[in-house]
């Protein structure tokens, strides 16, 4: 099964299409406060409206109140939630949508404490959004456990190829990248996004 794409951080209309154009399987939509990539609703409705059924949905949050959580589903049309915080179990469960909580790094004590959930691993210090490298390559324990994990934290046009390439056979279920296809503004770059995109298919094949 191929590695699903996503593109996180989307802040325009015109960027969720440009991914959905180029191949991305998940577009993330990020209501966390103090995030330079932060939605007001009108912004996040107009990018759901614009690449709805073409592409799954994820809201983004970090520690957000269950209040909060439910404003933005009840006016956002979204196929997943991605929990950025402290959240625990009882938090993921609390949600209707499927979740995917990001743990940092490849902290097995972590992620058996999400037993069946979606994990998005990132930066084992720096958390998300700053586009720091890591050994992602820890990833595979949890794989080989029978997680199902997307790899964030740094990935870039010019090392997700190689970053895939030391999996082998025993690839994770998705990839996530936020500032590695970032023009200014953060605005998402058109040719980057697709670039990375291409760098992920020609892992895949063995190229």
């Amino acid at each position: 099964m191929s590695v699903r794409l996503k593109i996180c951080g989307i802040t325009h209309p015109d960027d969720a299409q440009a991914a959905v154009d180029a191949g991305a399987d998940l577009i993330g939509l990020n209501f966390v406060p103090g995030s330079p990539r932060l939605l007001d609703l009108k912004t996040a409705v107009a990018i759901a409206e614009r690449v709805a059924g073409q592409v799954e949905r994820v809201a983004v949050f970090r520690d957000a109140l269950p209040d909060e959580v439910e404003r933005v589903l009840r006016r956002v049309d979204l196929e997943r939630v991605q929990l950025h915080g402290e959240e625990s179990e009882e938090d993921v469960e609390a949600i209707d949508l499927p979740v995917i909580k990001a743990i940092r790094g490849a902290d097995r004590e972590a992620a058996e404490r999400y037993p069946g959930t979606m994990l998005l691993l990132d930066h084992p210090t720096q958390g998300g959004g700053g586009g720091k490298v890591w050994d992602w390559k820890t990833a595979s324990g949890l794989i080989e456990r029978g997680h199902d994990v997307i790899l964030a934290g740094g990935l870039d046009p010019n090392n997700v190829g190689a970053t895939l390439g030391e999996f082998e056979d025993l690839l994770p279920w998705g990839v996530d990248v936020t500032t590695g296809v970032e023009s200014a503004g953060n605005r998402k770059d058109p040719a980057k996004v697709a670039a990375f995109i291409e760098a992920v298919r020609k892992a895949e094949g063995g190229g």
